[in-house]
């Protein structure tokens, strides 16, 4: 191999064997081994195992924000269909690129402020919450709201991705078609000052000491 071939090769594996079993779990000497090669090349071209599995994890990153990026600027398209195509494109890149998604997914939980995946869903979020802010505007809406609605929605999408990854079923056009008709059909009816229902002494799991 010449060595930019050998550099893919192992990155491939490392790749393969830090989706089955973690950075901590997966050893120069286990990578070096898939590969048929000795200890040494790897730290010729990465330094240490660290070094690798950030070559790993950058190129998994950069490749899923490209597709989201791309998805998300395509010209003439609304915010339904730009959803659309957002949607598309995470779940295109999970099937295409399962293990890529286990490794950036794996430390960073929807939920969490860090972490690769969570930066990219915070970069999602942003975008919709400009889309968001310019829709509650138009109709008289309260647009500080939307930075909430635009991390529920990415909270949504991002979850459901995770999930998916464990069956691929239905298939991802359904499942992309079921998330953007929840949240437009929930966009399409919001109250422009939302309540709680009333809550009745019994139902107060705190009340008030007499």
């Amino acid at each position: 191999m010449t060595s930019g071939q050998r550099r893919e090769q192992l990155i491939n594996v490392s790749r393969r064997l830090f989706a089955d079993n973690g950075m901590a779990g997966t050893s120069v000497e286990e990578i070096a081994a898939t590969a048929g090669v000795s200890k040494p090349v790897i730290y010729e071209h990465f330094g240490s195992k660290d070094g690798l599995y950030a070559v790993v994890v950058d190129r998994e990153v950069r490749h899923l924000q490209d597709s989201l990026n791309i998805a998300m600027t395509q010209p003439r398209q609304g915010p339904k269909r730009t959803l659309e195509s957002a949607v598309l494109a995470l779940l295109d890149y999970i099937d295409d690129r399962p293990d890529g998604f286990r490794i950036i997914s794996r430390d960073s939980s929807v939920g969490s402020t860090t972490g690769s995946y969570a930066s990219i869903l915070s970069d999602v979020a942003s975008w919709a919450e400009g889309i968001l802010a310019e829709n509650f505007n138009h109709h008289g809406f309260d647009a500080s709201y939307s930075y909430l609605y635009a991390q529920a929605l990415t909270g949504m999408v991002g979850m459901a991705g995770q999930a998916w990854l464990d069956t691929r079923q239905p298939a991802k056009e359904v499942v992309a078609a079921h998330l953007v008709d929840l949240a437009f059909n929930g966009l399409a009816r919001l109250s422009e000052s939302p309540r709680l229902s009333r809550r009745t002494e019994h139902d107060n799991p705190h009340p008030s000491s007499s």
